[in-house]
């Protein structure tokens, strides 16, 4: 049996009791459809159709589910309860994970309804830097906005021995709060919507000598100027508050750039010029793949459910390319996928042998 059906089958089924197909087995569907490049739900069902004889090494099923079986799924299952299983299995990959982990929300650009594409659906999700794995993702739910979501996140995961990282819009009392208690640390940015806190780190940096260190550093045929400037706080403005950073920095002959950050850790200014900048990890190793490799911002699945679902489940196809290959990281994740597509042992292998 996959250990994918052994996280997800016990997720609670929205379906009638006489339903054909095992919530398992059609996720297990659903997830290696999305490691061959499927991204709706008449591809779905076009996969358990067509790679039967695959997937029978998995699971057991008489008829291929149809895409109304699928999309029906996607429109009804608990997101939350997904979300729940998603942060458990991806404890599994990453049981010793430390370091920072980046949190972000990301707009799933095509799947709203008729009249609001102004405000298309968007998930949340933690990424750790050091493993390049999502780690948890959550979506808001109704009259509910990116930061409360940001705050289901934090609750998913373990976060002893991490620094959680993310921009100003998640840089409140809550937040840090909700680090905190669960045995983490923050490096949250700060920017005026938070002008009094903006102010006072201001000020601070101006009456306190600061720790500094600068780098230069060379990279794809451009010359960046970076220094990191550290002063302790000499009162918290919110719980665990330890430290204020600011960070300047300079891209060839542009104008130098000038960013403020609040810290639960007096950090080192070299500390501080790595860690403000793997969160940006997130962007290229987690946002950037779900949208040219996985076409999450393609994804037209909006009626109820389905786009919070679809969110997870690519990012369940991405740990899982992730860690596939791990004796050749130089397989691009282009590649994978395609092997995934055209090997059927390439394919069982990635989903079943999971660390």
């Amino acid at each position: 049996m996959s250990c994918l059906e052994s996280y997800f089958g016990a997720v609670p089924d929205p379906r009638a009791a006489n339903a054909t197909h095992r919530l398992g087995d059609l996720i297990v569907m659903m997830v290696a459809a999305s490691l061959c490049g499927a991204t709706n739900a008449t591809e779905f069902s076009l996969f358990a159709q067509e790679r039967k004889q695959a997937l029978s090494r998995l699971i057991a099923y008489e008829e291929a589910p149809s895409h109304d079986t699928f999309s029906r799924l996607l429109r009804l299952l608990d997101p939350e309860a997904f979300g729940r299983a998603f942060a458990a299995f991806a404890a599994g990959f990453a049981q010793a994970c430390q370091g920072v982990v980046s949190l972000d929300g990301k707009a799933l650009r095509r799947a709203y309804e008729k009249g609001l594409a102004a405000s298309p659906p968007l998930t949340v999700s933690a990424f750790a830097a050091e493993t390049r794995l999502c780690l948890a993702a959550a979506s808001p739910g109704d009259a509910e906005n990116e930061v409360e979501a940001a705050l289901k996140v934090v609750e998913l995961i373990d976060l002893t021995g991490r620094l959680v990282t993310a921009d100003a819009l998640h840089c409140h009392t809550r937040m840090a709060q909700a680090v905190t208690e669960r045995g983490g640390d923050y490096l949250l940015a700060l920017k005026g919507n938070r002008r009094h806190w903006l102010s006072r780190a201001n000020q601070h940096l101006v009456e306190t000598a600061p720790a500094i260190a600068e780098r230069t550093e060379t990279s794809h045929g451009r010359s960046e100027w970076r220094q990191a400037e550290v002063v302790a706080a000499a009162e918290p403005l919110m719980p665990g508050h330890r430290a204020f950073i600011r960070i300047t920095s300079r891209r060839d002959q542009a104008k130098p750039l000038t960013r403020l950050f609040m810290a639960s850790n007096l950090l080192s200014p070299p500390q501080a010029l790595d860690l403000t900048r793997a969160h940006w990890q997130i962007e290229n190793g987690l946002h950037w793949i779900l949208d040219v490799h996985l076409a999450e911002d393609l994804s037209r699945a909006r009626k109820g459910n389905a786009p919070a679902n679809t969110a997870l489940l690519n990012r369940i196809a991405r740990n899982i390319l992730q860690i596939a290959d791990t004796d050749t990281d130089k397989v691009p994740i282009s590649h994978r996928i395609k092997k995934c597509a055209w090997n059927d042992d390439y394919l069982i292998n990635a989903i079943t042998h999971m660390r």
